[in-house]
């Protein structure tokens, strides 16, 4: 090994924005603000969060923008710096508001996000089977379908045949009945189940716990909420959306403008070490 060649890894760049260094210390203070699930995540947020603030004031400040400072609902005021970076982007960054047509063809669109789930009464009886036993499948079903079969031909048997039987033990001490279920109480294969029956009807579903008798008490079809009262809650959406895109698409001409040193705006990026 050649020891006069030095293996030492190059210091990091301190970060900058033209000239304007942020320190390690505002990082730290401000890393409270950006949890993550690795420190250095945080720090990187963090990190890129000030470059962004750096670069708002500094246009503010090339701009000459001066306001008064506000209070919010709760008394608290805004800083100088908050007041300025408010005022700018209230002056750079216009959108329009969506109008009817726009929520309208949002809604059209995304009309799932608007209904209302059925709503199910259902009972069950488990016979657990690990997926990966195929043997224990195989057992597992060729006993649901005896229960299914016992339970067809006299209903009356239900309860005992859960109390006895089923390895749902909740349910099993109700006779097998899980009350009202609706979307995303259960897994999606005992939902799909529970879409092609009809109410009365029992069959076996197969989940990833094992094989179900189930049987369907009740079903209560979900409505699709009308669109004159999802109407403001879209505006809202589309509005709030716009206003990040604009937001987003001017920092990243005000960083395309700017001299910036020691990290990338980029979330994919990850030049800064700890």
């Amino acid at each position: 090994m050649d020891c006069s060649v030095s293996t030492a890894l190059p210091k990091p760049k301190a970060i900058s924005v033209n000239g304007v260094v942020i320190s390690r210390e505002a990082i730290a203070q401000e890393v409270q603000n950006h949890p993550a699930d690795k420190p250095i995540h945080a720090w990187q947020a963090a990190a890129r969060a000030l470059v962004v603030r750096e670069l708002l004031l500094q246009e503010a400040a090339r701009l000459g923008i001066e306001t008064e400072a506000l209070c919010d609902p709760d008394g608290r005021r805004e800083t100088a710096e908050e007041a300025a970076m408010r005022a700018l982007v209230e002056r750079e960054v216009k959108t329009p508001e969506p109008d009817e047509a726009a929520c309208r063809r949002f809604y059209e669109q995304n009309i799932q996000r608007f209904r209302l789930g059925d709503l199910y009464e259902a009972a069950h009886i488990l016979i657990a089977a690990p997926r990966d036993n195929q043997a224990a499948r195989v057992a597992a079903r060729e006993q649901a379908e005896t229960i299914l079969a016992a339970v067809k031909e006299n209903p009356a048997v239900f309860a005992d045949m859960a109390s006895n039987h089923s390895a749902c033990s909740t349910s099993a001490a109700e006779g097998g009945r899980l009350g009202q279920i609706s979307r995303g109480q259960t897994v999606a294969e005992f939902e799909a189940a529970l879409e092609r029956m009809q109410p009365g009807e029992m069959a076996i579903a197969e989940t990833r716990y094992g094989f179900h008798v189930v049987r369907l008490d009740r079903r209560a079809e979900g409505q699709t909420l009308p669109f004159e009262l999802a109407k403001e809650r879209i505006a809202g959406y589309l509005a709030t959306s716009v206003e990040h895109r604009a937001l987003a698409q001017y920092i990243s001409i005000l960083a395309g403008q700017a001299e910036i040193t020691g990290i990338s705006l980029a979330a994919t990026d990850t030049p800064l070490v700890q």
